[in-house]
């Protein structure tokens, strides 16, 4: 049997239609609703559906975090993007959210997620939320003049090659940190998690992924360095910030773009510390080893620091192809304090464009992921332990766990339908249960 859930809502919209028009002509239905951009302000907006299937696959045994067999489940959310220009050089971004809709299994089960629209949190009814409210400043300090067009939460104007970026309010550490135009942004490329971001780069985040921080960028020509400080969870992995400011991380970056063969790409290398009350797998093996129960890391934690490093490739083969590549590692000594249980990752794929069979809207992905842990951290969720995301109650038999992820992307009209697989090998780090075919279907517009 199939199990899914959905909660049916109602959703009215108006349309003003005058009779003797060519439908099939209108801007409208063909591109979608136009944005509302002027010198000072700026609309933008977007919905995506998203609908994951879970087929039947091997499982002899599950534990509270397992993910389950043959079963689905969806995610819904609508943003409105509301810019302001306060003065020359300053943006005031806030961005208004509802959300809608559970992962798979309750976003449990795979470390290295299969979607990015799934947060931590879920709900059956739509909820309102502002994710970001932000203010960017841009300093010019000289060199070519560049123009930048109208997007969702950027203006239209100009920049020179040689600036100051700062960003100071509520926004993700990956809205400047770790990003990459072939896979980043699950509601238009890659949905799983570990593709999206790199996987052990373990950003400060509350549970829906966004923090309260301030970060600078300094842009000179092919270089640019990037720094900030945010703010961490009070309990890891928790919906609330610590409104002290006590537990956080600092991050850096130092990003390269060059011409290979004429071609654009690009390198980037991010490094972390945090700094928080995170729990130490060995302590609480050992803990486990005097109790006779079930380790529990939140029985261990202290203020620790936790270090790690990513980087991160983008590389143009030719216009409407594409690769990528990121890399991440982390000692694996402590849990997870905000995004995935994952200490060494490495993953790749490449982007084609559909102008090579007559469909240059089109796009299709093909990438690959694995995902590792450390030693100390199996011994953990052998001894029953839990983290936020996977526990299967043992793990007699670990492995790395591997993912392959297909998508294709065409355009409906002004939206745009994405049909996607992933192929998960020992999801959970646990060679006892699966593979995993998960299926997805994406439905997604924006103005």
């Amino acid at each position: 049997m199939f199990n899914s859930d959905l909660s049916i809502q109602s959703l009215r919209l108006g349309v003003n239609y005058q009779l003797g028009a060519d439908l099939a002509k209108s801007d409208v239905f063909t591109k979608g609703v136009p944005p509302l951009d002027s010198d000072n302000f700026n609309v933008h907006g977007q919905t995506t559906l998203v609908s994951q299937y879970a087929l039947p696959f091997r499982a002899p045994y599950s534990g509270q975090n397992s993910l389950a067999s043959n079963a689905g489940r969806e995610t819904w959310d609508l943003n409105l993007y509301l810019g302001f220009r306060p003065w020359e050089g300053a943006e005031i971004w806030v961005n208004p959210e509802i959300d809608q809709g559970f992962g798979l299994s309750g976003t449990f089960g795979v470390a290295g997620f299969p979607s990015a629209e799934a947060y931590k949190v879920g709900s059956s009814y739509p909820y309102a939320r502002i994710p970001r409210a932000f203010l960017r400043q841009t300093i010019d300090l000289g060199g070519d003049v560049q123009k930048v067009n109208a997007g969702i939460n950027q203006f239209a104007g100009s920049q020179t090659t040689d600036r100051l970026v700062i960003t100071v309010g509520k926004f993700s550490v990956v809205d400047i940190f770790d990003t990459n135009k072939y896979a980043h942004d699950p509601r238009s490329d890659f949905l799983n998690w570990t593709l999206v971001d790199t996987g052990a780069f373990d950003y400060a985040a509350d549970a829906w992924a966004f923090t309260y921080g301030a970060a600078v960028e300094w842009y000179t020509g092919q270089w640019t360095f990037r720094a900030g400080i945010f703010d961490g969870p009070v309990v890891p992995n928790s919906t609330d910030l610590d409104p002290a400011f006590g537990q956080f991380q600092m991050v850096g970056e130092i990003e390269r773009r060059y011409e290979l063969w004429g071609q654009p790409g690009k390198i980037a290398v991010t490094g972390y510390l945090t700094r928080a009350r995170m729990g130490n797998f060995a302590d609480a093996v050992q803990l486990a080893s005097l109790t006779g129960g079930p380790a529990d890391i939140s029985a261990v934690r202290t203020y620790s620091s936790k270090a790690g490093i990513a980087a991160n490739m983008e590389q143009q083969i030719l216009p409407g192809v594409g690769l990528f590549a990121r890399a991440g590692y982390t000692p694996g000594k402590l849990e997870a304090y905000a995004f995935t249980d994952a200490d060494t990752t490495l993953s790749g794929g490449a982007l084609l464009s559909g102008k090579f069979w007559g469909r240059p809207d089109d796009t299709v992905g093909l990438a690959g992921i694995l995902n590792t842990i450390s030693s100390v951290h199996q011994a953990y969720f052998a001894a029953g332990g839990l983290s936020a995301l996977i526990g299967d109650g043992m793990l007699p038999h670990p492995g790395a766990e591997k993912i392959l992820e297909v998508y294709y992307t065409l355009p409906i009209y002004s939206w745009q339908l994405t049909l996607d697989y992933q192929l998960i090998a020992n999801p959970a780090y646990n060679r006892d249960r699966g593979p995993v075919s998960v299926v997805a279907s994406r439905l997604h517009a924006q103005f």
